[in-house]
């Protein structure tokens, strides 16, 4: 009974045995696929040097009238809208305080009448004289400046744009009372890459749209370039002069400013073949190599309808991918498509 239990655990150990010898191999290799990518060599061509901009329209001067000191307004002469001259009467305060002065400066100048005369008969000294002069000479400047508080004048030509207070308001001081734009010209201010300092000229002509104008071109000028850039934006402000004749050009407008700076040979690629990195505004493209692609970050000028101006990051002849760029990493493989 022993052996044949001994022998039954033999047959199946070699059972057992054989099967493993002859079991299927379940593991296989994967296969590597290597992605297929389309590409396009660039090439230089001469492409204009347009650098355009956005800005809003700024009164060439704003003036805020309002008196030095708080007081009562009696009459306001103008209403929003209306064009007024230099030196033309816009609001007129309280009267009392200017009748006051100019009745006190009459007898100021009496009383340096009287010292006048009584020096000329040697009854009043040098000091006597030059005393009451003071006085007349201070007098008269605070009826001056009363007078300027009193009615107020507009120091520019041009446009009454707001007017805070109604007649009989008690000016207090936080607003003007009005607001005096000169629109003829206008003014655009905008920041200028520090790249282009070199070539920014005073009365350079600068081509300018609006889009209220659809279709129109107007032409300005440069008239102030500042001198420092800011460090931060890498940019400097320049302000272009627009000639408005007709006021027809509002401060406040949208503007789209055009600088042209000529013609220069740059690199262009197709649009498809430039792929912006996410989370940041880099721009890259792939540039296959004997079976190879590698990751490369470009600087990107203006779009040229279908295509890129590159600045900077590729040279001629680069082959550039235009298609299959999802499965590719930098350094790795990728075959041309047929």
């Amino acid at each position: 009974m022993k052996r044949i239990k001994q022998l039954s655990i033999l047959v199946f150990a070699i059972a057992i045995a054989f099967s493993s010898c002859n079991k299927p191999k379940t593991e296989a290799k994967v296969a590597v696929e290597i992605p297929t990518v389309r590409v396009l060599p660039v090439s230089e061509r001469e492409v204009e040097q347009n650098y355009e901009l956005t800005a809003t329209v700024q009164p060439q001067i704003k003036n805020s009238i309002a008196p030095s000191a708080p007081g009562r307004i009696r009459d306001i002469l103008v209403e929003i809208g209306q064009n007024v001259t230099k030196g033309q009467k816009l609001v007129q305060m309280d009267v009392a305080n200017l009748s006051n002065m100019e009745t006190q400066i009459e007898n100021v100048k009496r009383t340096y009448k009287r010292t006048q005369e009584l020096f000329g008969v040697g009854g009043a000294s040098q000091q006597e004289l030059d005393n009451a002069k003071l006085q007349l000479d201070l007098a008269q400047t605070n009826l001056r400046n009363m007078s300027e508080n009193t009615f107020l004048l507009s120091p520019i030509t041009g446009i009454v744009t707001a007017r805070n207070y109604d007649n009989g308001d008690m000016y207090s001081g936080q607003m003007p009372v009005l607001t005096v734009m000169q629109i003829n010209p206008v003014k655009l201010v905008v920041n200028v890459s520090e790249s282009y300092y070199s070539q920014i000229k005073l009365g350079m002509p600068i081509d300018i749209k609006f889009d209220v104008f659809e279709g129109q071109k107007f032409q300005g000028k440069v008239s102030l370039i500042y001198p420092t850039i800011n460090e931060q934006t890498r940019t400097f402000p320049i302000e272009i002069k627009l000639s408005n004749n007709n006021n027809k050009v509002r401060p406040g407008m949208f503007a789209r400013v055009t600088l042209e700076f000529g013609k220069a040979k740059r690199v262009v690629v197709p649009d498809q073949s430039v792929v912006k990195q996410s989370g940041s505004g880099a721009r890259f493209v792939y540039v296959y190599n004997n079976g190879k692609v590698v990751y490369k970050q470009v600087e990107i000028g203006r779009r040229l309808e279908n295509e890129f101006e590159i600045i900077s990051g590729l040279t001629t002849g680069d082959l550039v991918v235009v298609a299959g760029q999802s499965k590719l990493v930098d350094g790795g493989e990728a075959k041309l498509a047929k």
